[in-house]
């Protein structure tokens, strides 16, 4: 079969190379699929272009996946108006999948009009799909799918197990997307003259926090050698010095951290690369062996310095814990990222003063942070109780109606009122912002001072990347 699959435009300079496609492209054509890439994220073609191409080839599929944020959602619906108005779409079947449409399949059919919703890993679920478009086999024999039959029922089949060995998984098709273009990106701690990528350690989390959706059960590791390999694959087709591993959690145990690092340190790997990191497992001597294996930036999940907040979260860590391995991450030279939200289950607003306190103090500005307002994304607990204590409808009323933006409430969780909230944001976020605009000043300023007092030749210009 011909599949066309859209990479669709995030509004972004450079986009993050679309991992989950490019695996379903890997699998489709190696089961013989013929496939292309509607590059929408680098043209930025208007949605009308996506009508065009479908009318003037002749594609058998189109698939979309999205997560499940605001603009996914929005960008979602414009593409499935698109994809409709094409004057194929009798013979041209639609599928999408990703987290957003996978929290509730029958709401993203009836809403989108596509032919079928994919839920949970998709490499064998998107093959044996299109086997069942092919007339091979039936609709209802595919797991991990959903549809609406011919009598207008929706029909969700069983769950898709889980591909336990995932270094049987082919690696994402990479040729057939713009690496020149992908390989751009900034990451911190990067030089200009660095190209990155992303690139997936394993797969899921071993945790359970309130806020988060989730479609895999348990964590699941590849294998360092399979790492490896794909690392040097990209460092030799795209000389790639970057790797930022994407996946949910590569720290999910101090012994496979300090395992995949000897791994790297034995390979010479040398490149640099950042994570997903738990503090629960931020102890120096993990430190000490990331950063010895080419680690400089851990991106951390802290959300909130409240204890009691914490505990509503499932987060497994504790305040003094945070401290503990934020400054062990400082102190071994790694920069870490500092994410925290405001607005979990009766959390109090003075939770914010503390954060702000907290990342004045320990941030190292490699990143600007922002405090953002938690949001309750359909599939996980915290929109449940959002829809048990009547805070929310649903999921229509979750996107439709509430959430607008991601820095804006879609829910308040807490005793304080939405303009009391917003205020406390806006004060803080300012705070972050200056401080940060401050020492990039400060930065540009040594940087001056050291081209005219000392003479520094090596100076390549004022520039941003």
């Amino acid at each position: 079969m011909k599949i066309l699959m859209v990479a669709y435009d995030n509004d972004s300079y450079i986009t993050w190379f679309p991992q989950g496609l490019a695996y379903l492209a890997s699998a489709a054509r190696n089961a013989g699929h013929e496939i292309e890439v509607y590059q929408q994220d680098i043209f930025h073609w208007p949605d009308s272009h996506l009508t065009e191409y479908l009318d003037q080839h002749d594609f058998d599929v189109v698939e979309v996946s999205v997560i499940g944020g605001y603009y996914q959602y929005r960008k979602l619906m414009a593409l499935s108006e698109a994809i409709n108005a094409s004057k194929k779409r009798g013979g041209l079947k639609y599928t999408i999948g990703g987290h957003g449409p996978a929290a509730d399949p029958e709401y993203f059919l009836r809403k989108t009009g596509a032919d079928v919703v994919g839920i949970g890993e998709g490499e064998i679920t998107f093959v044996e799909l299109m086997e069942a478009f092919e007339g091979k086999r039936s609709l209802e024999s595919v797991d991990g799918i959903a549809y609406i039959d011919s009598e207008g029922k929706y029909v969700r089949t069983k769950e898709r197990a889980l591909i336990q060995n995932i270094d049987e998984i082919s690696w994402p098709a990479y040729d057939l997307f713009d690496m020149t273009y992908y390989t751009l990106i900034r990451m911190p701690n990067i030089n200009a003259n660095e190209r990155a990528i992303p690139m997936l350690s394993g797969r899921g989390c071993i945790f359970r926090c309130n806020f988060c959706y989730r479609l895999d059960k348990g964590f699941r590791p590849r294998s360092a050698k399979s790492i490896i390999e794909e690392i040097e694959f990209l460092k030799k087709e795209y000389n790639v010095k970057y790797i930022s591993f994407s996946d949910e959690l590569l720290m999910s145990s101090r012994e496979r951290t300090l395992e995949l690092c000897q791994a790297f340190i034995d390979a010479k790997i040398n490149v640099k690369w950042d994570c997903n990191g738990r503090l629960n497992f931020a102890d120096t001597d993990v430190l000490s062996k990331m950063k010895e294996a080419g680690c400089v930036f851990i991106n951390y999940g802290i959300e909130s310095l409240d204890n009691d907040t914490l505990k509503v979260m499932h987060k497994g860590l504790t305040r003094d814990m945070i401290i503990r391995g934020v400054e062990n991450t400082l102190e071994t030279g790694i920069s870490p990222g500092l994410n925290i939200i405001y607005g979990n289950i009766n959390e109090p607003i003075s939770a914010i003063d503390d954060a702000v306190e907290f990342l004045l103090k320990y941030d190292d500005h490699a990143q600007m942070r922002t405090i953002r307002p938690v949001t309750p994304y359909p599939g996980s607990e915290l929109f449940d109780y959002a829809v048990e204590h009547h805070l929310l409808e649903g999921t229509a009323d979750f996107y439709e109606n509430k959430h607008v933006n991601s820095d804006l409430l879609s829910v308040n969780f807490t005793q304080h009122t939405d303009e009391e909230i917003y205020d406390a944001l806006y004060n803080a976020n300012m705070k972050l912002i200056k401080k940060y605009q401050e020492l990039q000043a400060e930065r540009t300023a040594e940087i001056c001072a050291d081209l005219y007092l000392n003479k520094n030749a090596a100076f390549r210009g004022f520039r941003q990347t």
